[in-house]
């Protein structure tokens, strides 16, 4: 039962997080479920702050009320130091984007992660999982990564043009979750596309501010998936030639909605409704270009 006595305040840390469509999202999900909500960005890029400036954030955030805050680059490594608690997969990450303020402390969780789960689970539940090539290593890759394995990933390839990240990732799965993961340099791209059921790509790479082709879209084939998780576009470079080529493909769109999804529940106890968050998320992206 929805509990509309109280009146939750949520901000978004981050720098450059003013024009975020999370905020909204969020508010007409609460909207349609009679929650009194208001969510407010703290963009540290306005306020002059750095990431080392967290621990004063949240503390001024508890005595100002707030329930709860996303959180996002450059602050999702550095504010684990000043929470009470973790939940144990944020804790492995080593990443939070997701924290609630209350008599129990500061407690962090990481949606990113199973953000994507949620979005890979419903875009494309029966892809085949045996082989699958990510592309990218950062902070991002990192909760993807993760994510593939808890969806059975057999063999997870990671490329990344920085080889120790990869090789770290690469070994932290096989130590934390026994899956069988390996590095590659993106020199073997090719040869494992072959190969492959699917492809994550990871990288800025097709973002509005860094658009084009993480690869040459001539080894895409019909019977390779492939899915992004940059979602400023929607409609990614990499994404139309997948679809030209015959691919079955998953926009960045779904993982941005299964984190807000999970860190709404999070913070209202509520559990919203996927679709509608969906259909909000939708709404506001046609009229404007969207934040990562």
């Amino acid at each position: 039962m929805v509990d509309s006595a109280h009146a939750y305040l949520v901000g978004l840390v981050g720098t450059g997080v003013t024009p975020s469509l999370t905020p909204p999202m969020h508010m007409a999900e609460a909207a349609a479920l009679g929650i009194p909500y208001v969510y407010r960005p703290i963009d540290l890029s306005t306020l002059g702050l750095g990431a080392d400036r967290i621990g004063d954030i949240l503390t001024w955030a508890e005595r100002l009320g707030f329930d709860a805050l996303n959180i996002t680059h450059p602050c999702k490594q550095a504010v684990i130091p000043h929470l009470d608690e973790i939940d144990p997969v944020a804790q492995a990450l080593g990443a939070v984007n997701t924290v609630l303020l209350g008599r129990e402390g500061r407690r962090g969780w990481n949606t990113d992660t199973t953000g994507f789960e949620r979005a890979f689970s419903a875009g494309m539940p029966d892809a085949p999982r045996g082989d699958v090539v990510q592309l990218g290593a950062g902070g991002a890759g990192v909760a993807v990564a993760d994510a593939l394995a808890r969806l059975g990933t057999s063999r997870l390839t990671i490329v990344d043009l920085d080889a120790e990240r990869a090789d770290a990732l690469a070994r932290d799965l096989r130590e934390r979750r026994g899956t069988d993961a390996v590095a590659a340099e993106p020199s073997r791209l090719a040869r494992l596309l072959e190969g492959a059921d699917g492809v994550v790509h990871c990288t800025p790479t097709g973002m509005a501010e860094h658009p084009g082709m993480p690869f040459d879209a001539a080894l895409l084939r019909p019977d390779l998936w492939v899915a992004d998780i940059v979602y400023r576009p929607l409609e990614t470079e990499l994404l139309t030639a997948a679809r030209a080529a015959g691919c079955r493909t998953l926009d960045g769109g779904r993982m941005a909605v299964g984190q807000a999804v999970d860190a709404f529940e999070l913070i209202t106890g509520t559990r919203p409704d996927p679709d509608r968050m969906n259909r909000h998320f939708h709404d506001l992206v046609r009229p404007r270009e969207i934040l990562v």
